[in-house]
């Protein structure tokens, strides 16, 4: 075959950097930074943050037109110590930030009164968020610390940050719209009085002997029980259509609609524990009624109840409260026990059931 003579446009395409030289020089510029000799923990930030920190918070008023009272209240909600005034602190993100919730108060989306609430339940979900995530970094750098390097390379560690960060904030879009898009079904479908206050059951699942294990284990030995722990509860709740509220070390939170469902969450919990052999027993209480949702988070009577069941609950058992075992007391496969009334915090006699399984008969 002959070859086909070469145009300016050929030769231009075949000495253009390729993509791969494009984000290396990319990489290259933003190790650089604003300035050779700035420090790595300064680099670092700036490229976590996006920016550079450039204004105090009385700069950061006077841009946003958000009150220093506002702005103090607002940051202390999201979880951030207190700064001076003349500390230069923040960036061209915080003022975008602060008129962004200023025009969603202001056109009458988010309640004034609780714009606060608002901005602490985010702040305490996206903490957690950030404390897991930098472990990954750590874990980098821990990794070059063991291979035998005195200490971690910087500009590795920058582009590790550069190449991770792009792609776990791609990530949280991804799983907050699929939340968005299950919680939006349910409230479509819901009457006006459900979007207040609903009918849930609300189930706790605590560790037998935490205490205990805190004293006996390692660090390390604590963290991997707890994440086993934590991830074989996430893995029946969500399987169960339920949903898990929050984590509170050795106790897990979790709600769901359907009781029957709340009965097979409670009993696999207590089979997957078994099966895993490496977990503690656990306590597990629930109790059904309406329930006031607010900001991820779930309050009301029927809560407490959950709470002091689990407390009252023997290791590798199930407590329901009356509401709960009146919705189960028909459906096959299950057996509810009435246990006496007890006395805890709150409740004088607290009436209760014992959820097991039918037993199956031995085959002749």
């Amino acid at each position: 075959m002959v070859p086909m003579d070469r145009g300016p446009e050929d030769e231009a395409a075949a000495t253009a950097p390729s993509s791969a030289d494009r984000i290396t020089e990319w990489l290259s510029r933003l190790l650089r930074g604003p300035a050779p000799l700035a420090p790595f923990s300064e680099r670092l930030e700036r490229l976590v943050l996006g920016d550079a920190r450039r204004y105090t918070r009385l700069e950061v008023e006077a841009r946003s037109g958000v009150s220093r009272e506002r702005n103090e209240r607002l940051w202390r909600a999201l979880g951030f110590a207190d700064v001076a005034d003349d500390d230069v602190v923040f960036t061209n993100a915080d003022v975008e930030a602060l008129e962004l919730i200023d025009d969603l108060v202001g056109s009458g989306i988010i309640d004034p009164t609780l714009e606060a609430a608002a901005a602490r339940a985010a702040g305490q979900s996206l903490a957690r968020l950030a404390e897991w995530e930098i472990g990954l970094l750590n874990a980098h750098i821990a990794a070059q610390l063991t291979n035998g390097s005195d200490e971690a390379d910087e500009a590795d560690v920058l582009r590790f940050a550069a190449t991770v960060l792009p792609v776990m904030e791609r990530l949280h879009s991804y799983i907050w719209r699929r939340h968005l898009a299950s919680l939006a079904g349910r409230a479509l479908a819901a009457s006006p009085d459900e979007l207040v206050s609903t009918a849930l059951v609300v189930g706790f699942a605590d560790v037998v002997g935490y205490t205990r294990m805190t004293r006996d284990l390692s660090e390390t030995e604590l963290a991997e029980l707890i994440e086993r722990f934590e991830s074989v509860a996430a893995d029946v709740i969500a399987t169960n259509a339920g949903r898990l509220v929050k984590t509170l070390g050795d106790e897990v939170l979790f709600v769901v609609a359907d009781p029957l469902g709340a009965a097979t969450i409670g009993l696999e919990l207590l089979a997957a524990v078994r099966v895993d052999g490496g977990l503690p027993d656990l306590r597990i209480g629930m109790a059904r009624g309406n329930v006031l949702s607010r900001f991820g988070d779930v309050y009301g009577p029927v809560v407490n109840i959950a709470s002091r069941l689990t407390s009252a609950a023997k290791p590798g058992t199930v407590l329901v409260d009356d509401e709960l075992a009146a919705s189960l007391q028909d459906e096959p496969g299950l057996r509810l026990r009435r246990r006496r009334p007890i006395s805890v915090r709150g409740y004088s006699s607290l009436s209760s059931w014992r959820l097991t399984p039918t037993p199956v008969a031995a085959p002749r």
